[in-house]
């Protein structure tokens, strides 16, 4: 059964894009995932931090929300990092990592390519200490590199998922403070940037440009009721797309993680 909302997008042909990590895909559906992206209805969800394999998970469930078409990259190590693409309708193609095998070892990048563009799955690692932040600045160059690339040969791109970055002061309840912290370091700050600069819309500051809109909450210390939080999550979507840019908003009503889901609507 098509239902009202299904309608009036496919007329308008609108395209509606989530990304949202979940901190562990079976916590999420627990805490009310499925009944929430019923009623969210995008056409396509990306989703970071899975924490699990596609063994592990209720596929039916999802596939009765509403998205039998279902894409899992996860990582080698049990419990950890992953990424997938749920998805109403079938892709023309779907691409598995990058080819690089250490960042393919932690199954942070999974594509699905459609007639009109292609949207990806992106988790950045986290910087969480001295060795995990020089692998994370690898990461950010290499990731850089594979893209100038993928552009080449796939211009209409839209790169959602958690960067682990926020790019201005704006994005980040205390910069002062945090200025030495990992996710607003100069360096990734820098980068972030300059990977804007490289092709790249951030869809959210295109249309909102107000402070106090983030997308991650500490657990600790009551962060996300006193709204103190960091904007690390994008739809990064590539210029040629830019005229076909609807609306992008932040969804911080679902609560089934420590980051809340955001949209992005593109129109063909």
């Amino acid at each position: 059964m098509i239902t009202y909302k299904e309608t009036s997008a496919l007329a308008a042909n609108i395209m509606k894009i989530i990304s949202y990590n979940v901190n562990g895909i079976r916590a999420a559906i627990r805490k009310g995932f499925l009944d929430w992206i019923q009623s969210a209805n995008p056409d396509v969800i990306c989703i970071q931090e899975t924490k699990a394999m596609k063994e592990q998970v209720d596929t039916d469930a999802i596939t009765e929300a509403g998205y039998p078409y279902q894409y899992w990259y996860s990582a080698q190590k049990k419990g950890y990092s992953g990424v997938a693409i749920f998805s109403k309708t079938e892709p023309n193609n779907v691409a598995y990592g990058t080819g690089v095998d250490y960042m393919d070892y932690e199954g942070r990048n999974i594509r699905v390519d459609f007639d009109n563009l292609s949207v990806m799955s992106l988790y950045l690692p986290s910087g969480t200490n001295i060795a995990r932040l020089e692998h994370k600045l690898g990461y950010m160059d290499d990731f850089q590199n594979y893209i100038n690339q993928l552009k080449e040969e796939i211009p209409n791109l839209v790169i959602c998922g958690d960067y682990n970055i926020c790019h201005e002061a704006i994005d980040i309840h205390d910069p002062v403070r945090n200025k030495n912290v990992s996710g607003f370091l100069p360096v990734e700050r820098e980068w972030i940037g300059n990977f804007m600069d490289s092709g790249f819309i951030d869809s959210f500051r295109h249309f909102n440009k107000e402070p106090h809109n983030y997308t991650w909450w500490s657990y600790r210390a009551n962060a996300r009721n006193n709204n103190k939080g960091w904007r690390i999550d994008y739809n990064m979507v590539a210029k040629p797309l830019q005229e076909n840019l609807k609306r992008a908003v932040i969804l911080p009503e679902a609560k089934h993680s420590d980051h809340c889901p955001l949209l992005v609507e593109l129109e063909f």
